[in-house]
């Protein structure tokens, strides 16, 4: 055992990794120490530029959910975008849960939004549903605000899956539209173009948003699809 999975067999935690085992049901429960997520963070950044570090980084495919979410922790912090980049590229094979998925969001990105895009469009049309979804939450933490891009609507709606972490992100995604950029964003369920679950999904989520007002939600209601 290496210094860091003793450090992270340290913050075991048995009542966290059994809720964590009910929130992330497609992991095997042997595979969660349930280490929490602020001390994960914390251990990250204490680690940061190490020779431990850079050896953990070195080493896929991870063991457990927890030194999964350290890498991603790891990753968030490299400065500079083509490293960080081609480091996320080398890990998205390996992430194979929603919860590592969401946690990680490297802080380069934003700076390098145009670059950044032309990885998500190669990401949306993989094979692997973890690597979709971790596109489409590119998508919706880069280009739904100051940064928005019609694209980004058009991207999404035309992902075809029957992944179900993969539509409910896009789903997800739609209602946070719906909430950010609400005109440009109704067409695509006046006029349908998402599927059916989908379209449900992203109208239950953005009734269920305290961020769409009530007139949005009484419309939206009515769009509801059978």
């Amino acid at each position: 055992m290496t210094e860091i999975q003793e450090r992270l067999f340290a913050l075991r935690d048995e009542k966290n990794a059994a809720f964590v085992a009910r929130l992330v049901p497609t992991l095997e429960r042997q595979t969660i120490l349930g280490a929490r997520t602020p001390a994960l963070r914390k251990l990250a950044k204490e680690l940061r530029g190490s020779d431990a570090a850079e050896a953990f980084l070195r080493v896929l495919p991870h063991e457990t959910f927890e030194e999964n979410g350290l890498h991603a922790f790891l990753l968030e912090q490299i400065r500079d975008f083509d490293h960080c980049m081609a480091e996320t590229e080398r890990f998205l094979p390996y992430v194979d849960n929603w919860a590592t998925c969401d946690s990680f969001s490297p802080k380069v990105f934003k700076k390098h939004r145009p670059e950044l895009l032309e990885h998500i469009r190669r990401w949306l049309v993989s094979e692997r549903p973890y690597t979709v979804r971790f596109g489409v939450g590119m998508l919706m933490a880069h280009f739904l605000d100051e940064d928005f891009m019609p694209e980004a609507l058009e991207l999404v709606s035309l992902i075809e899956s029957k992944e179900y972490y993969v539509n409910m992100m896009r789903a997800w995604f739609f209602a946070t539209a719906l909430a950010k950029q609400y005109e440009a964003t109704l067409p695509y369920l006046e006029e349908g173009r998402l599927d059916c679950w989908t379209h449900n999904k992203t109208i239950q989520k953005a009734v269920e948003s305290y961020r769409i007002g009530a007139e949005q939600k009484a419309k939206l209601r009515v769009l509801k699809r059978k």
